[in-house]
Parts: C-alpha cells; structure tokens; sequence
C-alpha cells in the first residue's frame, strides 16, 4: 500500500499532471460551449459548410485554375498554395544568399567583410513590414509602365506590373523533358546518398559532379528529344496596355520574395557566421598544413562540421520566412490570410477563418520542422 501513499513521488505526480489535464479539458469546454451559445443567440451559423459555397470573387494571382464560380474551399486552396509557393523559393533563396553573406563576414577581405557586417546590421534592425513597402513601391512607382516596358532579354519585359517572361508552349516533349529532370534529381540524391555510405564504410572518396551533371543534362535532353524536339514558345507580348501571354512575376509577389529573402538572409547570414566559428581553429590549421586552399578547407572541413550547429537556428528562420509571409496582405497578394479574410468577410465565419488560418500555417510549420529534424539528425555526430 506504500506505493499509493501520498508520500510516493510517483503518485503525487500522476495527480498533479490529473489535475492540470482536467482543469485544461474543463477550460477548453466552458470556451466552446460559451462560443456556441454565443453565436447561437446572434442567429450566427457555425461549423465550415460555407467552405462548399460559390466563392463570388476574383483572385488576381492562382497557380491553379480559378474561377469566382468555384468554391471557398478551392479559393482557400489557391491561397495556400500562392503561401507554399513564396515561402518554397524563399527558403532556397535566402538560405543561398545567407550563406555567402555569412561567410563574407569572415573573409579577411576588409572590404567585403564590412560590406557584409553593414547588410547584415541594416537589415536586420529595420521592420520586415517598412522593407516590404519599399520593395513594392520601388517596382510600382520607379518602374515604367507597360507600353514602355524595358525588354532586358527577347522575350523577357520589366515594367510595373511586374516582370514577363516566355513558357515553353503546351507540349509533350516539355513534359516528358520536365519529368526526365525530375527523375535526374532523385537519381542524383539517390547517387549522393550511396557514395556517402560507401567513403563511410571503405573511405573510398570518388567525385560524382560529373554524374550528377550528366543526370542533371542527359535525362531531360532524353525527354526532349523523345517528345518530338519541340521548340515553340509562349512569348509575351504587348496587346493594349498590358502583356498577354508567358509567365508573370507580378509586383506583389516579386516585392514579397524579395522582402522575404533580404530580411531572413540577415539572420541566416549571422547563423552561418557563428557556426563557422564555433569550429576550432586547429582544424582550420590542420587542413591548410595538408596543403589545401581556402575555399576548399571552408567546404570540405569547417562547414561539415558547422552544419550541427547551423541547422536548428536556421530551422527556426525557415519558420519565421513562412509565418512572416502572412504580411503578403500589405501589399496584395493573395496568400491564405488574405483570401480567409475575404472570406471570412463575406460569411461572417470568423472563427472558423482564423482556425483555417492557424491550421494551415500549423500543418507548414510543422511539416519543415519534421524535415529539417530529420537532417539535422542525419548530421549529427554518432556516439559509440
């Protein structure tokens, strides 16, 4: 009977923790239940039926089809996706330029290294916010309108409504070259991931650029050519006052990357910075008395090593990239919490908006977290 005695650690631990699920449980249900009745005395419907009801509004920016005809559900769709899609190349871009900044903060190039130390100090200290309407208004003012777009290359316009670009035409051989470069970049990791386990087991180091080159090149040229060849493009061009045809880069979206992009790469560009010096200088020394470069140490040993260091706080700067792309509704462009909004302005479902809202920026947040986990865990170092 001594087990269950109140003077048992154990036992006094299991009613506190008890205690506290009950008194969470008991909360969370005196919230909903007053919110129920609430709504329900205003005559205020609840639940996300709405999401079946035609939508009603246009959406300037859909990586998918999209018409006012289609649901709230697909509106809410398009929105994720156009958060998916800025907050995908703004992790790959800022991830890049932090990198080099970061490194270049250490280069013993007086220069380059204040250089570097002033972007860093200057973006890092200015609202993500302010930065975001700088970038828009220098794409919507300084730039000249469409009729006299500047055509930086055949086919390719800059004016204020954002940058044209040409599309391979709807054919075949594209997708079939699309595919192949798909299947080169699985291949490719696959190869990565073979070669790393055999200089584990063998210490045998092969270099594999080559093959990743010729994956990277000979896959989609093999789709090319097995489609037929194709060469037609969609060019755009001037029609009216505006461009038809080709891809758009439009200001909204050109303006919020960029902003993304400049502000994490700060951040990220100080995580290198500590990482690299957070290796032990005797290994710089060890690698450089081998006879190897610079550049070559930085890659081969330091950043190797660096990577345990760098990857959790960086993690943490992939997720504030994607949670400070809800302030994409500043400038217009339309993200999830820009479309919830409007839909929850014309339902009057606002709780149900704001769960949908916190739901699919929960399922982002977490879905990088599970990933970057698993690298980070990858990386680590294996104790015997």
């Amino acid at each position: 009977m001594s087990r269950l005695s109140w003077s048992n650690p154990s036992v006094r631990s299991a009613v506190y923790q008890a205690v506290a699920l009950a008194a969470v449980a008991g909360l969370a249900w005196f919230l909903v239940s007053n919110t129920l009745a609430n709504l329900a005395a205003r005559n205020i419907s609840s639940g996300f039926g709405f999401l079946g009801r035609e939508a009603g509004f246009a959406i300037g920016e859909a990586p998918i089809r999209y018409d006012p005809q289609d649901t709230y559900a697909r509106a809410i769709l398009v929105g994720l996706l156009n958060t998916l899609r800025v907050a995908a190349a703004g992790i790959v871009l800022a991830t890049i330029l932090g990198t080099v900044v970061g490194i270049a903060r250490l280069s013993r190039n007086w220069l380059v290294a204040r250089l570097a130390s002033v972007y860093v100090e200057l973006m890092r200290n200015t609202p993500l916010l302010l930065q975001l309407f700088l970038w828009y208004a220098l794409i919507t003012e300084t730039l000249p309108p469409a009729r006299q777009a500047l055509e930086l290359l055949p086919g390719v316009f800059l004016s204020n409504r954002g940058i044209k670009l040409p599309l391979p035409a709807d054919h075949p051989g594209f997708d079939l070259a699309a595919a192949g470069f798909a299947l080169a970049v699985v291949l490719a990791l696959a190869l990565a991931h073979w070669m790393r386990r055999r200089q584990q087991h063998s210490g045998d180091v092969r270099p594999i650029a080559h093959w990743v080159v010729a994956l990277l090149v000979g896959l989609p040229l093999a789709g090319w050519l097995a489609g037929g060849a194709p060469v037609q493009l969609d060019v755009p061009h001037l029609q009216g006052f505006g461009f038809i045809g080709g891809a758009t880069l439009t200001p909204e979206f050109t303006a919020l990357l960029f902003g993304l992009v400049i502000y994490t790469a700060a951040f990220i560009a100080e995580v290198v910075r500590a990482g690299i010096q957070s290796v032990n200088r005797g290994q710089w020394e060890a690698a450089e008395s081998l006879g190897l470069r610079r550049g070559k140490v930085l890659r081969l040993v330091v950043l190797p090593q660096a990577l345990r260091v760098i990857i959790p706080p960086v993690t943490s700067q992939y997720l504030n990239l994607t949670k400070n792309s809800s302030l994409a509704v500043a400038i217009g462009y339309p993200d999830i919490v820009s479309i919830a909004n409007t839909t929850l302005n014309q339902t009057g479902q606002a709780i149900e908006g704001v769960l949908i809202i916190m739901a699919a920026y929960l399922a982002v947040s977490l879905t990088i977290s599970v990933l970057m986990n698993l690298y980070n865990r990858r990386m680590a170092l294996v104790e015997r």
